[in-house]
């Protein structure tokens, strides 16, 4: 059996892609998509036809008087569903569909965009059970998505590189975050000046491991799926967590190798342990978070990002329009 094979035994595998083709070829239970790879799908030649078919859809829900800014909003919506929905007829699960990361600490805003692509999800017939809105874990974000939740809409926080964002996370009854493991191990790299930490004291992997730990140590149901995965080193050390989302690059290289994959993580294991309980409200999280120096510059870095794919697939999007 190959290394993906093995893996699968104890830990759910998402495809972290908005390239359908590698979710034909890897199958796996939920998919997850973001900013930059839907603009990198949508650069694709075999996605022009979704593409445009998603403008010419946009220019009429935004109605002939609105600006090409208005129809390229809407496109990149119907676009996200769209790749959503061809996600879903392949994956048994759920597959995740982005807020636009300039909400991100925008409670309202977030919430009404969660709510249109929930309604244009079930406008195509999809129940709101496969879907998780992903937010970026930002104060502002974890209370939109409480809110999200108690109206019965499943959310996975993302951008999370601290314990006390995760902690406020579950506290809100988030169903699911998403941890950045390698993003986590690029800070460290370079404050250490190393080129490589291994596997299992990659601090990315420590962070995933701690969150693990306390979440089931202390009952909550909020899932943990590891993401951002620079090498196949870090998923194997975190085998056993509930859900890893993984890039078709990584999951080639492990569905090529055979092996054992031991069980790293154990919710049985993790109750048994004592870890202190840590009291989060809005002050101590920002005083946590402003603390922490290595979550504060990577969250803040990973919402310019996510704002920079989107700005890029806007600019695709008007071209095609114009043209």
């Amino acid at each position: 059996m190959s290394l993906l094979d093995k893996l699968k035994e104890s830990t759910l595998v998402v495809a972290d892609t908005g390239d359908i083709q590698s979710i034909e070829q890897f199958k796996p239970q939920d998919a997850t998509t973001n900013p930059s790879l839907i603009t990198a799908a949508a650069e694709m030649p075999i996605y022009a036809e979704l593409v445009d078919a998603s403008l010419k859809e946009g220019r009429k829900l935004a109605g002939e008087s609105a600006t090409d800014g208005d129809v390229v909003a809407q496109a990149i919506d119907l676009l996200s569903v769209e790749f959503g929905q061809r996600i879903l007829a392949i994956v048994p699960g759920r597959v995740s569909t982005e807020v636009d990361a300039r909400l991100s600490f925008d409670t309202p805003g977030t919430i009404a965009k969660a709510h249109k692509l929930i309604g244009m999800y079930e406008h195509r017939g999809i129940a709101k059970e496969r879907i998780l809105i992903k937010i970026a874990a930002t104060w502002e974000g974890i209370r939109a998505a409480e809110r999200l939740e108690a109206e019965g809409i499943h959310t996975n926080l993302t951008l999370l590189f601290g314990l006390h964002q995760a902690v406020a996370c579950a506290e809100s009854g988030v169903t699911l975050i998403s941890p950045f493991v390698g993003r986590i191990l690029d800070f460290f790299l370079k404050q250490r000046g190393v080129a490589s930490i291994p596997a299992h004291e990659d601090p990315g992997v420590v962070s995933v491991q701690k969150i693990f730990h306390y979440f089931k140590h202390h009952g909550h149901k909020t899932e943990v799926m590891g993401a951002s995965f620079r090498n196949t080193g870090e998923i194997l050390e975190l085998a056993g967590c509930d859900l890893l989302t993984i890039s078709p690059k990584l999951l080639k290289e492990l569905a090529s190798a055979d092996g054992d994959v031991p069980r790293k993580l154990d919710a049985a294991a993790a109750r048994q342990n004592p870890i202190e309980k840590i009291v989060i409200t809005e002050e101590s999280f920002r005083a946590m978070h402003a603390a922490d120096e290595m979550a504060s510059f990577k969250l803040q870095e990973g919402i310019e990002g996510f704002t920079k794919a989107l700005i890029q697939l806007e600019g695709i999007l008007g071209k095609r329009l114009a043209g």
